[in-house]
Order: C-alpha cells, then structure tokens, then sequence
C-alpha cells in the first residue's frame, strides 16, 4: 500500500468504528423506550407487590441501558479525536499495527472484527493493550496471548 492507500484504509476503519458505535447508541436509546414503555405499562393489581416489582424492574433496565448509552457517546466522541488522516512511526491512538498473525487499531474498544476480509482488534487507546502497544516501532516485539509478537508495519 502507498501513503494515500494506507490513510484511506484507517479513513475507513474508522468510518466503520463510527457506524458501529452509532448502532450501539441507537440501540441504547431504543432499548432504554423500551424499558420505560414497560415500566409505564405494568399495570396495578390488587397485588402490589408485583406491579411494584415489575415497574422496578422497568427502571433497573432502563438504567442499565442508560449507563451502556453514556458509555456509547463517551467512546464516540474519543473516536471523533482520533486522527487518522496521518501515518504514524509508532503505535498510538489512530495507529493501525500490522503484526505477525494479527492486526490492531487503536481507536475505538470493539474487540475483534472481520474488515475487509482481514481480522483486526479494534483497540480503545485507554486498554491495557494499546498501552502495551504504546510507542512500540516496527521490528519490535511484545506479548500477546502467552506468545512473543513481532510487528511487522505500522502507519
């Protein structure tokens, strides 16, 4: 790949990260309507224990989705500040590493993806990993799953 290949791929993988973090917010917040609607729902019966329970139930949910949805927009606007329009000599945040028998992209914590027929671990820059990773320069090495890694390019 060339200078201008190597910044479309990440361009790429971070448009895909973005849609990614996207869907999971869309899916917070409908999940969190959901919730309310049900806890809204429950209706009052002459045991009210259980229309209690059920409206709590509602809330604890709708709570739960509330936290995933914040976590969500905290990692989409660190993804927005990751720069990716630059090619790096070192490992960092908008780095992609290209190591033997695996790929990283520090950007956004998604986990392991399929992309363009290649499996990378899209990394958050905050994850034990990426500080790992943490300036490390081509040619070097470090530990990955009980193994010595060597990266083979970085950009």
């Amino acid at each position: 790949m060339d200078h201008a290949e190597k910044i479309a791929f990440k361009q790429r993988l971070k448009r895909w990260a973005l849609d990614g973090i996207g869907q999971r917010i869309a899916a917070s917040r409908e999940a969190i309507d959901q919730a309310q609607q049900a806890a809204n729902q429950e209706e009052k019966s002459s045991a009210g224990d259980k229309y209690e329970t059920g409206r709590a139930m509602g809330h604890l949910q709708k709570d739960m989705h509330a936290r995933q949805l914040a976590e969500s927009m905290k990692e989409l606007a660190a993804l927005h500040s990751v720069q990716t329009d630059m090619l790096y000599p070192a490992a960092g945040p908008g780095a992609f590493i290209q190591a033997e028998g695996i790929a990283f992209f520090i950007a956004a914590g998604l986990g392991r993806q399929q992309h363009d027929g290649q499996t990378i671990l899209f990394l958050s820059p905050q994850a034990p990993l990426a500080k790992v990773l943490q300036d490390k320069k081509q040619g070097d090495h470090f530990a990955f799953l009980g193994r010595n890694v060597r990266i083979l390019e970085i950009f």
